[in-house]
């Protein structure tokens, strides 16, 4: 007798979702920060490299994915010697551009057009191998992740692109940023899992238009300042202000101001969509990325760092005014510093008190950008991600070398290092 088996459908095995989550706290980033940048001041700069690696560190471990904190690996030591091997490349090839320069110039050439195309095409290759460096000191459950491919023709790839924006005034920049983003995940690996980058130029166009619509118009406000200064001082030469110059200049500054008021409302709203749509487009196998990031969210970060700011620059200076009148009051002669800058001689009490007066204001901006533009942000965007179909990175296999910290040094050495 023939035995009937009746087969039930399998099932898919159902997708784990896991939400990131940042465990870091405010204040000891700021101590951290603090003390460090105080180091810089006290090494010359020098200590930029560890406070480099100990941020990345602490942003990496207190940022976590089902438990499991990453970690990085890089260290202040790899940083300089990265640098160091940066400036070998790159201060010989200035030398000789500027003996180059100076006869070219003589001949009345465009001597700087090509240093300019070359700083550019440069700073992308140094972008692509310093973020390769990151990644390959990133390391999440035991398994780093790791990029191949060419920084140089990545670099061509930004060049071309950066021609097509500045041709479309800028409306090009959705499709540039797909096109590299697809070029740099392509190549980006986690274990044996390789990454891919899904999101188009288009939907980030359409989530973004009015953002480029509306940023023509703080454009249009300070090109009006422009126009109507140069209106109101041909008027000034005359000796009168005709009251249409007059108007004019009172409509310059107030598109101005509301231009002013209304940049970080754009920016923050763009830094929010460029957020949310390059973390949607992540992908590695199936796991894909999710993101709940809000625009307020962000534009309200970049007004608490305008407000602290002006905090602290008012603070700072009105301790700067109360020393002067206390200078004044012991005795200080400001006349007699005058005079002898306009001999040529710099008092060096005058040079002391320059540094008690801007090097504290210098040291404070430095502390708030990096909390709000580095912690703050990177918070606000890891305790926005979801990662979908997890289950993906259950199985994957260490794999990858390491790599040198050149492209680190270089991106540090030409000031496009992330930070």
């Amino acid at each position: 007798m023939n035995e009937i088996v009746t087969s039930l459908p399998v099932s898919a095995p159902a997708e784990r979702r896991a939400k990131a989550a940042f465990t870091g706290q405010n204040g000891d980033f700021r101590r951290l920060i603090t003390r460090g940048t105080l180091l810089e001041l006290a090494t010359c700069g020098f200590y930029r490299f560890w406070l480099a690696a100990r941020t990345r560190r602490h942003l990496w471990t207190h940022t976590e994915l089902e438990g499991d904190a990453f970690e990085y690996t890089g260290t202040g030591r790899e940083l300089l010697i990265g640098f160091l091997f940066a400036l070998a490349i790159l201060v010989p090839f200035y030398l000789a551009y500027f003996l180059v320069g100076l006869e070219v110039e003589r001949l009345k050439a465009f001597a700087s057009l090509p240093l300019v195309v070359f700083i550019y095409g440069f700073s992308q290759f140094a972008v692509y191998r310093a973020r390769r460096y990151r990644l390959n000191r990133t390391t999440w459950r035991g398994i780093r992740f790791w990029m191949d491919g060419s920084g140089i023709a990545y670099a061509c790839r930004a060049f071309g692109w950066a021609f097509l924006v500045g041709l479309t005034l800028g409306l090009a920049h959705p499709w540039r940023e797909a096109s590299l983003e697809r070029y740099k995940m392509r190549h980006t690996h986690y274990g044996d899992l390789p990454g891919r980058f899904e999101a188009t130029g288009g939907s980030f166009f359409k989530r973004g238009w009015w953002i480029w619509a509306l940023s023509l118009v703080p454009v249009a406000g300070y090109g009006l300042i422009i126009g109507s200064a140069a209106y109101a001082g041909m008027h000034a030469k005359t000796g009168e202000m005709t009251p249409a110059a007059t108007a004019l200049v009172g409509v310059g500054i107030l598109t101005g101001l509301l231009s002013f008021l209304l940049i970080p409302f754009l920016y923050g709203a763009y830094k929010a969509t460029e957020w949310k749509w390059w973390l949607e487009g992540i992908r590695f196998g199936e796991l894909r990325v999710a993101s709940d990031l809000r625009r307020g969210q962000m534009i309200g970060n970049y007004w608490k760092l305008i407000g602290v700011g002006a905090l602290v620059t008012t603070i700072i200076g009105i301790v700067d005014i109360c020393g002067a009148f206390l200078a004044q009051h012991l005795g200080v002669d400001f006349a007699a510093w005058g005079a002898q800058m306009k001999a040529g001689h710099i008092p060096p009490l005058m040079i002391a008190a320059y540094l008690a007066a801007y090097l504290p204001l210098i040291l404070a901006i430095s502390i708030v950008n990096r909390i709000y533009l580095v912690q703050r942000i990177w918070k606000m965007v890891v305790n926005s991600v979801t990662v979908c179909h997890i289950e993906a990175a259950d199985a994957v296999v260490a794999k990858g070398d390491l790599v040198s910290a050149l492209g680190e040094g270089l991106a540090d050495s030409l000031d496009v290092a992330a930070f």
